[in-house]
């Protein structure tokens, strides 16, 4: 794949390429609403509003870095499932993490936070190897739509780009819509339950308008019911 994108020819101004462009760039953003809402909800593992936007800032540049790498090598990773039973196993692993400390969380009676409070530095690679995890599927829908590898990794840039915004949205929503976090988990599960299936290469893997629409469905419900005390704040 390296070969191909020192070779393949880069115009902007052909208008195929400019489709093709536009389609990756909206299943980027299409792909990466589950995704900036598993970022967001790590990040607000930090405490302070301020390391939570540079942990961010810093987890997303490495996250881009090993998109490029993930891009690059995609032709020789797609050959062997354990990559996608590997990504399978790190998202599955978060939803339990999340869950189960939330339940242990709640007995004690405190704030829940997924995984509990985490530092700046604990935080960082979560983000990266979640995108990455995340990433498995999407590059392999990239691959899918177009074989110009250049292309590719405009449209991994621009998603990047907007996964960054979206997970600071998310980090604000998060503390005002009472199940929104527990939808964005139950987002990861399933994204990870199809990667599972599809490591194992089962007829039952479900198609991707139908992972679409289930996460429109949960996102609904996740907007649902905003925190009572967010809503006694607005209206004092």
């Amino acid at each position: 794949m390296f070969e191909q994108l020192v070779n393949s020819p880069i115009n902007l101004l052909d208008p195929k390429t400019f489709v093709l462009l536009l389609i990756l760039v909206v299943l980027e953003a299409v792909l990466s609403a589950d995704n900036a809402i598993a970022l967001a909800a790590i990040a607000q593992g930090i405490p302070s509003p301020q390391e939570q936007r540079k942990a961010l800032n810093v987890g997303l540049v490495l996250a881009y870095i090993l998109r490029i790498v993930l891009i690059l090598a995609a032709t020789w990773v797609v050959k062997f499932w354990q990559f996608e039973l590997l990504g399978a196993a790190y998202l599955l692993w978060l939803v339990y993490s999340y869950f189960t400390s939330k339940k242990e969380e709640e007995e004690e009676q405190e704030n829940p936070h997924h995984l509990g409070n985490r530092s700046f530095w604990q935080t960082i690679p979560l983000i990266a190897f979640t995108d990455l995890a995340f990433s498995l599927d999407s590059v392999t829908t990239s691959i899918a739509v177009s074989d110009q590898t250049w292309l590719i990794l405009i449209g991994g840039t621009i998603g990047i780009i907007t996964l960054r915004f979206l997970a600071g949205l998310f980090i604000r929503w998060l503390k005002e819509y009472t199940y929104l976090e527990d939808a964005g988990f139950v987002t990861v599960g399933l994204v990870g339950f199809r990667l599972l299936l599809k490591a194992f290469d089962s007829p039952l893997v479900p198609p991707e308008w139908l992972m679409i629409s289930s996460i429109i469905l949960i996102l609904i419900w996740g907007f649902s019911k905003k925190n009572e005390q967010v809503q006694e704040k607005i209206k004092d």
